[in-house]
């Protein structure tokens, strides 16, 4: 519908100038007062239909294009979805974050541009030609150097333009990154008294993006002047060789008119065509950056037949379990083996870079393990249906995330069916009832985004409540109870005890005392399995375990 509607209003815009010489060669020249009136009239028909036409083609112009952007945002988001944190950290979320924005939005500009500029100048300069031709074949020779100048001009601009603009894109994403995090890191920034710093930083990656668009700009700023130039020099030309030709015999002053119209038209479609080239380098590495995204495979890959049911027990296993980050050295995790039964607490400690998070991220998939397997109840993780998987598996995070809406919104967030009274439930359970009564409007208290009304304790409570009202068949606690004070801590677990008696619970920490009372503790060092077995057994025969311990209790506390 675009390019039909472009192309009548374009022969349209084409037709004008021939009948504007027929009124000065046929009606003005011979004073035919009735044919200037017939040929003003089809001139203001043409007029209308070219109206009508170029009004239509923005319209059906501009919808595509903004669906462009919307099916381009929403496929970005689909496979950001579908990302592991594998391909989480290779990108990073500065990037994309540019990529679904400001880069989506290049492309649908230029989308934008095409369907309602670049359709027509193609048909307007083509047919231009043949209508200057049409009016004096030997002025439109000029053409024959007019055309070429024009494009040698652009092409080598647009060619020094495009590792700009790839530099532009590049430098946003720079200062996104540092604005983002001077926004999350402002207590740290301000308790280090570091905002100097900071500022300094800001203004070095806000300068460099400035450079960097300085020096595109100046290239664009020398593509209009260049091409009015040529413009206005090959004006020039028409009129002095155009009436040397009327001055010969050989050309109606009406001809020349019309050749001018013509000549100005094919210049207008060259101009517009100059202005979309100045557009295209930067969409086009904007549209690399998209499809950088959109060409890469999450390492978490769907099953193709997905085991959709489960036997409801919540029985953990891992089997000589293996992980490594793409290039790195050394595995995180080696021949890593545990079961976690029903009915059962276990826990993982170890000390700092050990593996522990990384194992328990293997449960959901966050990432999928390089070697061995992962099964719940008998089943490896990467052959269940992600809906069952994570019925069956409730995962509390070490950084609990928490997003904008409501204290009722959060806990809802695995299951939005759940009623008032298993909120509550879930919340008395996670020690955080008392301070949700305590806010306005209880659960229906506004929580800000990632939960920054609320403290670090408060935000681990509630997102152990939202694990609690999902009631999996296994729970996982990622150092989940490190914000809380001893006292709330030992209620907290003895809540836990009571309400997840029947399911699995796997947790690690590094605070002694919430694991010494497991049902089985295992002991991770350099990402090897060095020990297994309670509190009382670990003290006696591991090492490892016991200087832990010791660093935190006394040899009576321990005892």
């Amino acid at each position: 519908m675009v390019v039909l509607l472009q192309l009548v209003q374009t022969l349209a815009t084409l037709y004008l100038p021939t009948l504007n010489a027929d009124i000065i060669d046929k009606g003005v020249v011979k004073g035919d007062a009735g044919y200037i009136l017939t040929t003003g009239g089809l001139m203001l028909a043409v007029t209308l239909l070219q109206v009508l036409c170029a009004v239509g083609a923005v319209y059906y112009g501009a919808r595509t294009a903004m669906a462009v952007g919307r099916d381009l945002r929403g496929a970005v988001f689909d496979r950001v979805q579908s990302f592991s944190s594998r391909e989480m950290g290779h990108f990073g979320a500065p990037s994309l974050i540019t990529r679904t924005t400001n880069d989506v939005q290049q492309v649908q500009m230029l989308t934008l541009m095409t369907f309602t500029l670049m359709v027509s100048a193609p048909i307007m300069c083509v047919g231009g030609i043949v209508m200057a031709l049409n009016q004096d074949v030997p002025l439109s020779a000029l053409l024959l150097a007019i055309v070429p100048a024009l494009g040698l001009i652009v092409t080598l601009i647009v060619w020094r333009m495009r590792p700009l603009f790839r530099g532009v894109q590049e430098r946003i994403d720079t200062v996104n990154r540092v604005l983002r995090e001077q926004i999350t890191g402002i207590r740290v920034i301000r308790a280090f008294v570091r905002d100097t710093h900071e500022r300094k930083r800001f203004r070095a990656a806000n300068d460099d993006l400035m450079d960097v668009s300085l020096r595109a700009g100046r290239l664009m700023s020398l593509m209009f002047p260049s091409v009015m130039l040529v413009v206005n020099v090959s004006s020039v030309a028409v009129v002095w060789f155009g009436g040397h030709r009327i001055d010969g015999g050989g050309m109606q002053i009406g001809a020349l008119t019309a050749f001018l119209s013509y000549l100005m038209q094919i210049l207008m479609a060259i101009m517009m065509a100059t202005f979309m080239f100045m557009m295209v380098p930067r969409a086009e590495v904007c549209a690399e950056r998209i499809q950088e995204v959109l060409a890469t495979e999450s390492s978490v890959v769907l099953p193709a037949a997905p085991v959709t049911e489960l036997g409801r027990r919540g029985h953990l296993e891992l089997r000589s379990v293996e992980f490594g980050y793409p290039g790195a050295e050394e595995p995180v995790l080696r021949d890593v083996s545990l079961v976690a039964r029903p009915g059962e607490t276990t826990a993982v400690i170890g000390s700092t870079g050990s593996g522990k998070s990384t194992l328990l991220g293997l449960v959901p998939r966050l990432f999928d393990a390089t070697g061995g397997t992962v099964l719940v109840d008998g089943v490896d993780v990467r052959d269940l249906d992600p809906v069952t998987m994570a019925e069956a598996v409730g995962l509390v995070p070490q950084k609990p995330y928490l997003f904008s809406g409501t204290v009722a919104s959060n806990l809802r967030y695995g299951r939005p069916d759940a009623s008032d009274d298993e909120l509550w439930q879930a919340l008395e359970t996670a020690q955080a009832r008392e301070f949700v009564q305590a806010m306005e409007g209880g659960l229906d208290a506004p929580i800000a985004q990632g939960g920054s009304n609320v403290s670090g304790g408060q935000r681990q409570r509630l997102a152990i409540a939202r694990a609690l009202v999902r009631k999996p068949e296994i729970y996982l606690f990622d150092d989940s109870f490190s914000a809380l004070d001893y006292a709330t801590d030992a209620r907290l677990r003895a809540a836990l005890a009571r309400e997840t008696g029947d399911a699995t619970v796997l947790i690690v920490a590094q605070r002694v005392s919430t694991i010494r009372d497991a049902d089985r503790i295992v002991v991770l060092d350099e990402g090897r399995v060095v020990g297994s077995g309670t509190h009382t057994e670990l003290m006696g025969t591991n090492e490892t375990y016991r200087e832990i311990v010791l660093s935190q209790l006394t040899e009576e506390e321990a005892a």
